[in-house]
């Protein structure tokens, strides 16, 4: 093995090397390895042979501890808890750390597919229907400051999460981070949360296009569509990551040019391109008005967009399917500021231009209803016949992206839990072609909850099913920016030097701090909203009660996840001179391939650089 390898560079001891990566009289490779599959010697074989585990291809490996590895760490980490058998349930964070570096995941996404990831991630139900309720409770003017403030946020978390997914693309991510940069047992709890999160929204993502197609036709039973979602949604998982990739490039190219096409139209709707309307512009920011409910109006409307930006850091959890993270991720993060600015931003302005606060079709909210949505409220408005039901397609194909996304997001956080010896063994059984078969299926499982649908009780089921990760998003970017603070601290401490990173935050340290100080208000102006709701005076004590914690139930499940693992294996938080930042990260030479970036640089016209510096 060259001498340049470490044994913590796990991907090459394991992966053949390009041909053509070595570099003229050098051990130095230029490239990542080459991850391609064995092809059997017919279709039916090669389908059938898939579905096995490669005895090496695990996510988590039977002896990932071998000497040389286990010599290095002996030199470099002292142990942090008690040494196994002390303890009877001992956490063993070392041994964790190496499972999630040593995953065996396909490797399949590319460039394009994180940026539509990035892009249209969370693109759905988020911003095309509960943006009507934010606009009902706050009015026009705190839904666009909300969504900027939490943009704002989002933007600073991703930065953050950028960073960190790039030097260590491991399986798991942003739990994977809090298990090792803050305390095993938050990372445990941090993990249930999102995987929770995703199970959960599988089948109300189903049921809400279920209620979709009843625009059409309201008189077919839900459980017709219920099936065709969920055979295509689980379909495209099986199919692998690669599958995963291209629908979410489908899907997402599909909401852009949904949502650029109403950013046109809202334009010509604003300045009097309806006959007999006239000039609309500021109207209805005088009557009824620019807020609505005053500040409570608003710190629920932050609740309300907080849920829209959910999915955003999927583009983390896909690094460690990326077949190259370090070019393609940093351009994918960017993307975010972007998304944010364009789709949020400004198609929410028009929305609170071209819709009233009080126009009572906002109010439709027993469902997730289609024609509650202020974007098709927005076209019926001008009295275009046949764009509200192209609006109800783009809604439902966003329905369905987020369903597919929860499939993804799920089955990758239960397999990476797995491999930290946080959730039951069988979880990590990862097949030939890269996917975690055992996770997806019970994903899947998950999502006949789906099939409630045609109950008269399933609103009330589900909105308890919500309440026990609805704060799950919040949590997660909390959990991010501490994270990558503390590694921040360790990587200083260490004696590394930023330069030394493959990407690094735009907005540094700082950055992190004020989105992890955003989170925490969020989480304050949740509690306040659920304790304290815009009519809670109408309301008696059991409303209220039932009323905060479906808000609120996600706080205090999170906090028993930590306490029960906590006590279970006594585990500690982890000291800046304990952290472990080497394991996992993937630099293949980073010094060699910036100094030619660099130089390539160097070449470009001025216009290059500030594209690529913003993209």
């Amino acid at each position: 093995m060259p001498s340049s390898y470490s044994s913590r560079d796990v991907e090459m001891n394991i992966f053949p090397i390009k041909e053509d990566s070595l570099a003229p009289a050098s051990s130095y490779t230029m490239r990542e390895p080459l991850y391609e599959d064995v092809d059997s010697s017919n279709f039916l074989e090669r389908f059938i042979d898939g579905f096995r585990r490669d005895p090496t291809q695990r996510v988590t490996p039977k002896d990932p501890l071998n000497a040389i590895q286990a010599a290095e760490a002996a030199q470099l980490y002292r142990p942090i808890f008690a040494r196994n058998g002390s303890y009877p349930h001992y956490y063993d964070l070392r041994l964790a750390t190496i499972q999630t570096a040593q995953s065996h995941l396909a490797r399949k996404l590319k460039g394009r597919h994180l940026q539509m990831i990035a892009i249209g991630g969370s693109i759905g139900t988020g911003l095309f229907v509960a943006s009507g309720r934010a606009l009902e409770s706050g009015g026009p003017a705190s839904v666009l400051f909300a969504y900027l403030i939490i943009g704002t946020m989002l933007y600073c978390t991703v930065q953050a999460l950028g960073e960190l997914a790039v030097s260590f693309p491991v399986a798991g991510s942003f739990s994977a981070y809090s298990t090792r940069f803050l305390h095993p047992s938050w990372g445990f709890a941090m993990g249930w949360n999102y995987a929770l999160q995703w199970l959960i929204a599988l089948p109300l993502e189903v049921i809400s296009a279920s209620i979709v197609t009843t625009y059409w036709n309201s008189g077919l039973h839900r459980a017709i569509f219920v099936t065709i979602f969920l055979v295509a949604i689980v379909g495209i998982n099986l199919c692998g990551v690669k599958s995963y990739g291209e629908a979410e490039f489908i899907f997402a190219i599909i909401k852009v040019v949904a949502v650029i096409g109403f950013i046109l139209l809202g334009i010509v709707l604003n300045i009097g391109g309806v006959p007999g309307d006239g000039y609309i512009g500021g109207r209805y920011w005088k009557d009824p008005g620019a807020f609505h409910n005053g500040f409570k109006g608003l710190c629920s409307v932050f609740v309300t967009a907080a849920f829209a930006f959910a999915g955003t850091e999927l583009v983390g959890l896909a690094a460690a399917e990326t077949a190259n993270p370090r070019k393609s991720l940093p351009t994918a993060i960017k993307q975010v500021f972007w998304r944010i600015t364009l789709f949020y931003v400004v198609a929410l302005t028009l929305i609170g231009l071209l819709v009233p606060w009080n126009d009572k079709r906002l109010l439709l909210s027993d469902d997730i209803s289609a024609m509650a949505s202020p974007f098709v409220i927005a076209i019926e408005n001008a009295r275009i016949q046949v764009l509200p039901s192209v609006m109800n397609v783009v809604i439902l194909i966003a329905v369905l992206s987020v369903g597919n996304s929860s499939v993804f997001g799920s089955s990758r956080t239960l397999a990476a839990l797995a491999d930290q010896n946080q959730a039951p063994r069988i979880l990590s059984y990862v097949d030939r072609r890269g996917r975690p078969l055992v996770a997806i299926l019970v994903s899947s499982l998950v999502g006949l909850i789906a099939y409630l649908a045609d109950l008269k009780q399933e609103a009330e089921v589900l909105d308890w099913l919500v309440a026990i990760s609805g704060l799950s998003s919040i949590f997660t970017w909390t959990s991010i920016c501490l994270a990558h603070i503390r590694f921040r601290r360790a990587w200083a401490y260490k004696g590394h030097h930023v330069s030394e990173l493959a990407f690094r935050s735009q907005v540094g340290v700082v950055g992190s701090w004020i989105g992890f100080t955003i989170n925490i208000l969020i989480l304050i102006a949740q509690f306040w909203v659920g304790a304290f709701p815009v009519d809670y005076a109408d309301k008696s004590p059991t409303d209220l009660a039932k009323s905060f914690f479906l808000v609120y139930l996600a706080a205090p499940v999170v906090i028993l996840f930590y306490l029960v693992h906590s006590f279970w294996h006594r585990t500690s938080y982890i000291r800046v001179a304990d952290m472990d930042v080497d394991t996992g990260r993937r630099d293949f030479n980073l010094p060699i391939l910036i100094a030619q970036e660099r130089a390539e640089r160097r070449g470009w016209p001025k216009w290059k650089r500030v594209y690529k510096y913003l993209c």
